[in-house]
Formats: structure tokens, C-alpha cells, sequence
């Protein structure tokens, strides 16, 4: 029986029978490890903070360098999706991620510290990767639904490094090394977790049902297109931009300082922190997915102007959360508050997703990068509001809040059905030739 070649139509998460499948499963799981290395610090950060005598001011310039170097990253990478193809692009990614996040341990000081941080951001362009290579693996109808499983499943990957870095911290500690010592040698499983990851990667995935580019392109010798960045011109990428600038931005933001909003307002401990700001995160296992599912479903009947509409609701609904969260005057509402936020803001990231992969479909590594690049300027930008001395968590928390209800508004007035979804499935096989 000869190997089904095509993008799949149905998504069977149990399954691993065939390319298709197993990229999928590969590819999620690897981005959930990259969270390891990418947000492994977060939760340490109480620790941190103490050893290298870090100020609320230096703390904040942390929190953007981890996402500085992603916005970069994440247009480069799109890039080479397109040409590369995902299989090469992530392999090597992982390769050279693991270096600044095994050798984290070796900073001394802030400037150090900070300068290893924003190596370690360039680890987020995985998102890019993950997208793009599930978007080559099924058809237009179950696309944007592959595409938040996917997601959702490696972004859990922040929510679990919320809870697991911290015992891996406290084991260390229990071996006798001090707390010092303890948050720069946990570091080192992420490390090693994605060369572990790079290997199954580049041995059993494939760039397109059809085999990788370069197979490709010697059994069919044809003709490479130019990146069309005409595209560019297209507002809709930049409303999709923004959604995720709002939905994306704040989840990395929010990974970024949960556990020192938890143990400076609550005053828990570092594992009870970590455990709660890891709830946050936990909600991808269903929550982006659900976006994507409803969204594509919309899709069918409505098509991008009801998934437009969708994504604006959740984005709206997202908003009202967020400041409830910020206003929250105790640990058990903060809590329930967090949770509503969390679940309208991954299923908006799902949302946009479901979306992006329609826009262009002869660019979509540059459209996808664009999109996620987005993501990482809000989180850069939100950082900003972290650092100030006179602006508190909870009132940063409340004026991100507005800043997303506006983006709803904003979302709610783009005509996202300029141009209907409808290519032909041949043409998401291999967009780095025509």
C-alpha cells in the first residue's frame, strides 16, 4: 500500500499512521519543549532575582529581551520555511537555541544575564515553524482546527515549565547545592531536551506529504519563486498582527511575570506560584484548540467575515477578563478571573491562526512570520509597562485590558473576506516552488 501523499482532511489525534500524523505530533511536541528552554527562567525568577540582585526596573528589561529577539527571529524564520523547508529550518533552530540555554548558568551579573535572555528569545520563532509545517500537512478545511491543537499543545508547554522548573529547582536544591547554584544547573534539561528534540525532528518528519523540498525539487526540477512581499500591502495581516499582539503578546507576558505577581501579591512560595501561574498555561490543552474549532466552523457556513466576527468576541471577552484580573482583591478570585481570561485569550490565538494561513496561500511562511512576529512585539511592548517604577502589576495588568478590548473593536471593522480561502490543495504542498 502506497503512502498517501495528499494534505489530510480529518485530524485524528490518536493516530500516527502516515507522514501527515506523525509530523503533526512531532512538531507539537517539540514546541512544547521549547517552551523549557524558552520560559524555563520565568519561574525561577524569585531566586533569580535574590542572586543577582535584580531590580523591578532590570526585571522588566528581562521580560522584553525574552521576546526582543524573537520578533526578528520570527520573520526570518518564516523566510526560510518558505525555502528551507520546516524540517531543516527546525532542526537547526533547536541546534543553536540549546547553546545560550544550557550556558544561562554561566551569567554573573545582570548585563550578562540579560544578554543570554535575549538569546534565548530567538528559541520563540518555533511557533513559526510549528504553524507552518502543520499548515502543509492538512487541507484548508481542517487547517485552521490542526493548527490550534497544535498550538495549543505546545504553547501548554509554558503552563507545565511553570509548574515542573520549580521542583526541578527544589530537587537540586535538595542535593545539597545552594539556591544559586540550583536555578542555573535546572537549566540544563531544557538544553538537552532540545537536542533530543532536533534529532527526532530532522529523522522522522518530512517537510510536505509529497517528501522535503529538496527531494522535491530533484524528482520535479522547477522553477523557485521570489517571496511576493506585495502582500505586505494587505491590512488584514496587520489586523491579524494586532489580535495576536493582543491574545499571544499578553500569554508570553503573563508567563513571563506570573509567578513574581503571585509571590509579591499573595505572598505564596515559589512552587505554590509556580503551580497557579502554570493553571494559566494549562488551558491550551483545550482552550486554542477550541478556538480553531469554532472558527473553522464558522468558516464553513460564514466563511472569513464570521471568523472575523468570532475573533473579535473573543478578543472583547478577553479584555473584561483581564481587567477583572487585574482588579482581583484576593488569591481565589484572581484565580477564577485568570482562568476566564485565559480561555478567551487562547481560543482568540486559535482564532487567528484558523485565519492566517488564508490570507496568502503562495506566502505563508512570510504571512505566519509576520503574524507571530506580531505576537512578540506585544509582549515587548507590555514589557514596558512591567519595567515602569511607578505603574503596579495589577494597573499594567488593568491597562493592557483596554488596549485588548480596543483591538476587538479594530478587529470587529476588518473585512477579512476580501479574498476567500478556496486554493487548490496542490498549491499548499510546496510554496517554495510554482
Amino acid at each position: 500500500m502506497t503512502e498517501n501523499t495528499s494534505p489530510l482532511t480529518r485530524l485524528n489525534i490518536f493516530s500516527l499512521k502516515g507522514v501527515q500524523m506523525r509530523s503533526f505530533h512531532i512538531t507539537w511536541l517539540t514546541f512544547f519543549i521549547c517552551f523549557f528552554g524558552w520560559f524555563g527562567l520565568a519561574p525561577l525568577m524569585p531566586a533569580i532575582k535574590d542572586n543577582l540582585h535584580l531590580t523591578k526596573s532590570q526585571i522588566g528589561n528581562i521580560v522584553i529581551a525574552s521576546v526582543s529577539g524573537t520578533i526578528i527571529a520570527r520573520l526570518v524564520i518564516g523566510r526560510l520555511c518558505d525555502t528551507w523547508g520546516p524540517r531543516k529550518t527546525y532542526t537547526t533552530l533547536l541546534l543553536i537555541g540549546a547553546i545560550p540555554v544550557m550556558c544561562v548558568g554561566l551569567a554573573k551579573d545582570y548585563n550578562s544575564f540579560l544578554l543570554f535572555r535575549l538569546a534565548i528569545s530567538v528559541i520563540g520563532a518555533s511557533f513559526v515553524i510549528t504553524q507552518f509545517h502543520t499548515s502543509m500537512m492538512f487541507a484548508p478545511d481542517i487547517k485552521g482546527t490542526a493548527n490550534a491543537v497544535a498550538g495549543g499543545w505546545g504553547n501548554l508547554g509554558g503552563g507545565v515549565t511553570n509548574m515542573v522548573m520549580p521542583l526541578v529547582f527544589a530537587a537540586i536544591v535538595g542535593l545539597g547545592y545552594t539556591q544559586a547554584e540550583a536555578w542555573r544547573y535546572a537549566m540544563i534539561l531544557p538544553g538537552v531536551l532540545m537536542l533530543i528534540a532536533a534529532f527526532f525532528y530532522y529523522r522522522f518528519t518530512k517537510d510536505t506529504p509529497a517528501g522535503n523540498y529538496d527531494e522535491i525539487n530533484r524528482s520535479q526540477p522547477t522553477k523557485k519563486t521570489k517571496t511576493d512581499y506585495s502582500v505586505l500591502k494587505d491590512r488584514r495581516i496587520w489586523a491579524l498582527s494586532l489580535a495576536y499582539a493582543m491574545g499571544f503578546g499578553m500569554e508570553i507576558t503573563f508567563d513571563n511575570v506570573a509567578a513574581l505577581h503571585f509571590t509579591q501579591n499573595y505572598n505564596l512560595s515559589l512552587s505554590a506560584a509556580g503551580f497557579w501561574a502554570g493553571m494559566f498555561g494549562m488551558m491550551n490543552l483545550f482552550a486554542r484548540a477550541l478556538g480553531g474549532i469554532f472558527a473553522d466552523t464558522i468558516g464553513r457556513k460564514y466563511g472569513m467575515r464570521g471568523k472575523g466576527l468570532f475573533l473579535a468576541a473573543m478578543l472583547l471577552l478577553e479584555g473584561f477578563s483581564l481587567i477583572l484580573f487585574a482588579k482581583a482583591g484576593s488569591l481565589p478570585f484572581a484565580i477564577i478571573s485568570m482562568i476566564s481570561f485565559a480561555l478567551f485569550l487562547k481560543m482568540a490565538n486559535g482564532a487567528t491562526y484558523a485565519m492566517t494561513p488564508f490570507i496568502n496561500t503562495k506566502n505563508v511562511g512570510l504571512i505566519s512570520g509576520i503574524v507571530g512576529a506580531g505576537g512578540n512585539i506585544g509582549g515587548m511592548l507590555f514589557g514596558f509597562l512591567f519595567k515602569s517604577k511607578t505603574i503596579s502589576y495589577g494597573e499594567a495588568f488593568s491597562y493592557i485590558g483596554f488596549m485588548v478590548i480596543a483591538a476587538s473593536v479594530i478587529i470587529l471593522f476588518t473585512r477579512f473576506a476580501k479574498q476567500e480561502a478556496a486554493a487548490p490543495v496542490a498549491t499548499n504542498l510546496n510554496p517554495a516552488v510554482s
